[in-house]
């Protein structure tokens, strides 16, 4: 695969003194679906909007193509744009609003009557030309948005938080609709969310940001398993976050003394070294109750505080190694459904489920 954009030593400061970008290097390959994912002010929509044009960087380069783009307007670097508010024009017709981006280019009238015709078969919109927007549904309009930025076969589409205006059903429909749209076409997408299951169910690789920083590039299913730190393990779905030192240290084993004075045998990061402080991360589906538990690694009691249904697994918590708030799921059938508030049960996990940060 060969590199389409690359951000090199890139920095953004909007008063001179606090950084929302810092030194970001990052290379984004063609035809790859790379989402920014990050909580509100971390700076990945700054990073976004840096690379489409619309905010210049304080500092460093952004190549497109292998050419440097700092200095090249919006308008011409060849870029797609999907935004969360839609911005169609209201008083132009689903063609019309999709032929606007190929007039500005003097495209002549049939080569424009051709490329909305294929854009909007790829997004199952053929048939809605001649409507208004204000005569669709936010997913429809949605539709024409993406078709719109696709329109003008561009090297490269980005998208900013394009789908937080749509209810749960219609957002998970069209996470898949676009996902098809990428893998059938070859586009090199970046995709801008603070949804953590919209970016591990669309993308090819993640950049989860915090304060300005890449904190882990890498896979959803690397970023889930295999956090590199406390933030990333937290962010990316739910953890049980356990404090301690670690006492011995070999490879990629780790035993854990917990401030309470429980130890725990864990993965290790490569971070982490002997003796040092460690936020140990466990996933709560991990973690075995009752008889299963006894096989594990690392055994506990535990008290049974708040069972939670959702349907097709129980939330339980519990008060674990001095955690009062330790959480664990279970599929809703065998063992789960014995357990009561009050109980107390064997608990278990193995060393290689919890990872030492």
């Amino acid at each position: 695969m060969s590199t389409i954009v690359s951000f090199k030593n890139v920095q953004k400061t909007y008063d001179g003194e606090t950084l929302v970008v810092r030194n970001l290097n990052l290379e984004i390959e063609k035809g790859e679906f790379l989402t920014m994912l990050g909580p509100s002010g971390s700076g990945k929509t700054t990073c976004l909007m840096m690379l489409a044009g619309f905010e210049t960087a304080t500092h460093g380069e952004i190549l497109l193509e292998g050419k440097p783009i700092n200095r090249i307007p919006p308008e011409r670097r060849n870029i797609g744009m999907v935004f969360q508010s839609y911005a169609l024009f209201p008083h132009k017709s689903v063609a019309e609003n999709l032929a606007f981006p190929l007039k500005v280019r003097k495209m002549p009238k049939s080569e424009i009557e051709a490329r909305v015709s294929r854009a909007l078969r790829m997004v199952n919109m053929d048939k809605f030309a001649d409507r208004m927007p204000g005569q669709m549904s936010g997913g429809q309009q949605q539709r024409i948005a993406v078709a719109r930025a696709l329109v003008f076969e561009p090297a490269l589409v980005l998208m900013d938080e394009p789908l937080g205006a749509l209810d749960k059903q219609l957002r998970e429909q069209m996470q898949y609709e676009i996902k098809q749209i990428h893998e059938q076409s070859g586009l090199t997408v970046v995709y801008v969310t603070h949804d953590q299951g919209e970016a591990m169910t669309m993308s090819d690789r993640v950049a989860v940001f915090n304060n300005g920083v890449i904190q882990q590039l890498a896979p959803p299913s690397e970023l889930y398993e295999q956090p590199e730190n406390a933030f990333v393990a937290r962010f990316i779905g739910e953890s049980n976050e356990l404090k301690g030192v670690i006492s011995t240290l070999e490879r990629d084993r780790c035993v854990v003394n917990l401030d309470g004075g429980h130890t725990i045998r864990a993965s290790a990061s490569k971070a982490v070294r002997q003796s040092s402080s460690t936020s140990i991360s466990l996933r709560p589906e991990r973690i075995a109750v009752g008889e299963a538990a006894r096989a594990c690694d690392n055994v506990f009691k535990g008290g049974v505080k708040d069972l939670i249904y959702y349907g097709d697994h129980l939330r339980i918590v519990m008060d674990v190694c001095g955690r009062p708030d330790f959480v664990v799921k279970l599929p809703n059938d065998g063992p789960a459904r014995r357990l009561r508030v009050g109980d107390a049960v064997e608990i278990g996990w193995m060393a290689e489920a919890c990872r030492a940060l």
